[in-house]
């Protein structure tokens, strides 16, 4: 009789999912916070809501919460396109001028023209575009630094900003528009508000979260958001497997000056006047709340929640300073600790999700 071969030696057990396959078993809870961008943000947010609730009691009411979100929302619309340009590996400092830009096209030339706002707004929106691909063009041609292309961009929008309002006006703010035809929709969209009990909640809040929303969509569940991150690793290495590294970047820059637009005419439909002078700075103050919620100034990583998680957290400290009655004059101080402590926590985060994966 021939001899029966001997069973094979007992192997590992397989793993619970079918799959011996370590890269296909569900990771931990932890691992994945630990993998989000946004962790270091929520992190601070949290331990900014609790101390600003011990140190101003005010804090807590819910007049200051919609005070607290329209200065967020300002912040965060204009934060969350930046946030994306950062995570492709690019800045634009002309950002904030760009917004007074916006604002100061549609209240001339809806003046001058005595046109329907509406006009204004058209033409604000495609001079506002053709700015932020304006940058992507000069950067994708002439290979230099973003930070070169956009600080040119940045004072010559100041100097067209003034030179043209103190030109056509003979002052250096606009006219008001309040009485003109379109006037009373076009505040509908961009500046009305709704109260709510005690709480009075602007539409900015409502555009910001819908930016957010698509911001985040686009970032991780399309072929963009790829794009995006790769031209963010290494610009080099995306263009050799065939993103399109020109047409992604230059649709960051106009992503930007998109919202810009929307910013802008917030501004304009609020106040019916707009001042030339106005949004010099306020390009830091969304890189800021880009990198406090995890924005790698390096570019290819980061998030749209992260972002918006700080644009949250500048609202708090604004105007938590304000309830707890500090001198206003610190506010810078604390917006820069802020900015470092969110920088060596998001570090911290990175260093411990790498060594968990």
């Amino acid at each position: 009789m021939t001899a029966l071969a001997p069973a094979p030696a007992p192997g590992p057990a397989p793993a619970p999912g079918g799959s011996g396959d370590e890269r296909l078993a569900p990771s931990s809870l932890l691992r994945r916070l630990l993998g989000r961008p946004e962790l270091g943000a929520v992190v601070g947010a949290a331990a900014v809501f609790v101390f600003f609730s011990f140190a101003a009691p005010s804090f807590l009411q819910a007049s200051s919460l919609s005070t607290i979100l329209y200065a967020a929302s300002t912040i965060g619309i204009m934060a969350v396109p930046v946030a994306l340009l950062m995570i492709g590996g690019e800045f634009d400092l002309s950002a904030g001028v760009m917004v007074t830009t916006a604002a100061l096209v549609s209240s001339m030339f809806s003046y001058q023209m005595t046109a329907n706002v509406w006009v204004g707004v058209a033409v604000s929106l495609v001079v506002t575009l053709a700015v932020g691909f304006f940058n992507g063009f000069m950067l994708t041609r002439t290979k230099l630094p973003s930070f070169i292309i956009t600080l040119g961009t940045f004072l010559m929008l100041t100097g067209l900003n003034l030179g043209f309002t103190k030109l056509i006006g003979g002052t250096v703010s606009t006219k008001g528009i309040s009485d003109m035809e379109g006037f009373p929709s076009a505040r509908a969209l961009f500046a009305s508000q709704w109260t709510v009990g005690a709480v009075t909640l602007k539409v900015t809040i409502l555009w910001w979260i819908a930016l957010v929303a698509v911001a985040t969509w686009i970032l991780l569940r399309t072929r963009a958001g790829n794009w995006i991150f790769a031209v963010g690793g290494s610009a080099d290495a995306a263009r050799a497997v065939g993103v399109p590294v020109v047409k992604t970047r230059i649709g960051l820059y106009m992503g930007v000056a998109l919202c810009a637009w929307i910013s802008g005419q917030h501004i304009l439909f609020s106040y019916d006047v707009v001042q030339s002078g106005e949004g010099v700075g306020n390009e830091l103050l969304y890189i800021i709340a880009a990198v406090i919620g995890g924005c790698l100034l390096t570019g290819g990583y980061g998030s749209a929640i992260g972002a918006a998680v700080g644009a949250f957290i500048f609202g708090m400290t604004s105007n938590g300073i304000v309830y707890a009655q500090w001198n206003p004059d610190w506010f810078k101080f604390f917006l820069g600790a802020m900015l470092l402590l969110a920088v060596l926590l998001n570090a911290w985060v990175r260093k411990r999700a790498e060594a968990r994966a």
